[in-house]
């Protein structure tokens, strides 16, 4: 089996399964962001307790890649530390970008690395990251 046939894989099952959908009913941080050009749409909660995110959940719509992107996000959050989060942010942006990354913790992640191949994408797979980082800097701003 060939790399790109995995990581389909990997990404598909991301989508047909995905891990962490639903929602909070109290106690979280909510962001909801939404990608006009293709129509992917993500309502991210988080629980982030002195600096920890114990947990993430997400509903939306969209196509495989957000909801593939959103469901791998989720699982690697979850117990990081804020500055750890917002790191995976910043590394999957590279990765979006063409940078050789690895994500050591869940190597998930890596099979959207052929998405910088299609730039029209990009923000399909971004879109998830992008709402972690702001959801983020709410939690902070809301603590200062």
């Amino acid at each position: 089996m060939q790399l790109d046939d995995l990581y389909r894989r990997v990404i598909m099952d991301h989508y047909k399964n995905q891990r962490n959908r639903g929602k909070f009913e109290d106690g979280t941080v909510t962001v909801d962001l939404n990608n006009p050009t293709c129509g992917d749409k993500i309502s991210l909660q988080l629980k982030v307790d002195n600096g920890i995110v114990q947990d993430a959940k997400y509903t939306g719509e969209g196509c495989s890649i957000s909801m593939s992107s959103a469901s791998m996000m989720t699982e690697a959050v979850k117990g990081k530390t804020v500055e750890e989060a917002q790191d995976l942010a910043s590394r999957f942006s590279s990765l979006m970008q063409g940078e050789d990354v690895h994500f050591d913790d869940y190597e998930d992640i890596e099979a959207l690395s052929g998405v910088n191949k299609f730039p029209a994408r990009i923000k399909c797979a971004t879109l998830a990251w992008n709402a972690l980082r702001k959801g983020i800097d709410e939690d902070q701003h809301n603590h200062k």
